[in-house]
């Protein structure tokens, strides 16, 4: 359909306020809200994504394709609650005790939401207590972890920790993410996901949900 087409490639290019205007027209033509977020809105932030992970966009065009995408949904929002219409799952993220940078951890977010996962963003310097805490209040499956410095990260394993000594381990997956960690400290400290972007980390989100 040309309209959802032309969602995706305003969004993309991070046309706010056309795709604002464009999910309207496309709401006022009668096409389903959810087709507007699934054909328009989340297929062209797939399209970032891809682009983001080979190369040919950056964080800037990321953020604003994001800016994009959520004037579309905040339409579009209530129609999807009212015609039934859930997030594929939930995810808890947040940047680790102690450490308190948010642009990487900003970015997944928006790439997770960009996968129609809704999340619960916990901010930054977020203890192990915290991720316990938020994740089994909101029965969120993904916690999502990070940190940019070598001293924080340590942090992680006690995330792991929290949920193992609560007996909640195999209830979520749990994934980290950011410059100093990679997948042989994922593996040592026990975490499932290790992401080394946020288009990868929104991708093994969505697959860990839909598994």
């Amino acid at each position: 359909m040309g309209i959802l087409n032309e969602i995706s490639e305003n969004l993309q290019i991070g046309k706010a306020k056309i795709v604002k205007e464009l999910v309207q027209n496309a709401l006022d033509e009668g096409v389903s809200a959810k087709d507007i977020l699934e054909q328009g809105l989340i297929a062209g932030m797939d399209i970032v994504g891809q682009k983001f992970q080979n190369n040919e966009v950056f964080v800037p065009e990321v953020l604003v394709a994001a800016r994009a995408m959520n004037q579309g949904t905040e339409i579009i929002k209530p129609l999807l609650k009212d015609s039934g219409v859930e997030p594929i799952g939930k995810a808890v993220i947040g940047t680790v005790k102690g450490d308190l940078h948010d642009i990487g951890k900003n970015l997944v977010r928006m790439m997770l939401e960009g996968k129609g996962i809704e999340v619960i963003d916990l901010g930054v310097d977020v203890s192990a207590d915290q991720f316990y805490d938020a994740a089994v209040n909101e029965g969120a499956k993904i916690v999502c972890c990070s940190a940019l410095l070598t001293t924080t990260m340590v942090e992680m394993r006690n995330v792991v920790d929290k949920f193992a000594a609560e007996g909640k381990r195999g209830d979520v997956v749990i994934m980290v993410g950011g410059a100093p960690v990679n997948e042989s400290f994922k593996v040592s400290i026990g975490a499932e996901i290790y992401a080394s972007d946020a288009a990868s980390a929104a991708d093994a989100a969505k697959a860990a949900l839909i598994a």
